[in-house]
């Protein structure tokens, strides 16, 4: 990463510092300066700034709220997905702005593809460590990831996706396309020298969902 790029990133976190936590929109900024796929996206603060967004890269849409006061967007209905149309998109806005500290509605493009989560935390012992895991609704069921110290080598991102109980679904099950484990493998290791670089700013990052497919991988926060 250049030098611009590292103080782009610190100026994202001295203006979250106020929240103590990132936004998603800033977040997702954020993972794109560090070279990370994020879906297409807008910050709406206005419903005709969701609108515009919606028409040009075309319905159905993902709608989450913004908020500083709200960490966990689905406790409060701030989630809303496979919006169909402007009736839809603009009812949902009007439904966020009620949700205590809105400041505005990220606007995201649909995607699909099999659900992956990325995530890291900072150890007071071992410093950061990296965790990969499969996502999707039976995340805490399973509880199927792998975990290795930053910084990854290509084989530390290789043995974790090996190490997965469920990694045969990565690479084709049962006729299924296998996802991209080039790029995952190469996410792996940009991500964790992202978690390298801003360790001093953080105690844990996750980026889910992970939408992995067999042509790209995308990350949400």
């Amino acid at each position: 990463m250049s030098t611009m790029l590292n103080q782009e990133i610190k100026n994202i976190f001295i203006h979250s510092q106020k929240h103590g936590w990132v936004l998603e929109p800033d977040a997702k900024c954020l993972l794109k300066l560090a070279g990370i796929k994020v879906p297409q996206f807008a910050h709406a603060t206005t419903v005709d700034d969701a609108l515009d967004f919606a028409r040009k890269n075309n319905y159905p849409v993902v709608a989450k709220v913004v908020s500083p006061e709200t960490i966990h967007k689905s406790d409060v209905g701030g989630v809303a997905l496979g919006i169909t149309d402007d009736g839809i998109l603009t009812e949902t806005f009007e439904r966020f702005s009620a949700i205590k500290g809105f400041c505005g509605m990220l606007v995201e493009e649909t995607l699909s593809g099999l659900e992956l989560i990325v995530g890291a935390k900072v150890d007071y012992q071992f410093g950061p460590v990296v965790l990969l895991g499969i996502g999707g609704t039976g995340v805490e069921i399973y509880r199927d990831t792998a975990l290795r110290m930053a910084p990854l080598r290509p084989e530390d991102a290789a043995s974790m996706i090996k190490g997965l109980k469920a990694h045969q679904l990565l690479e084709g099950y049962r006729g299924a396309e296998p996802i991209n484990v080039a790029q995952l493998t190469q996410l792996l290791i940009t991500f964790s020298e992202l978690v390298m670089q801003i360790e001093p700013y953080i105690e844990s990052i996750d980026l889910k969902p992970g939408l992995c497919s067999n042509l790209s991988i995308y990350f949400g926060c």
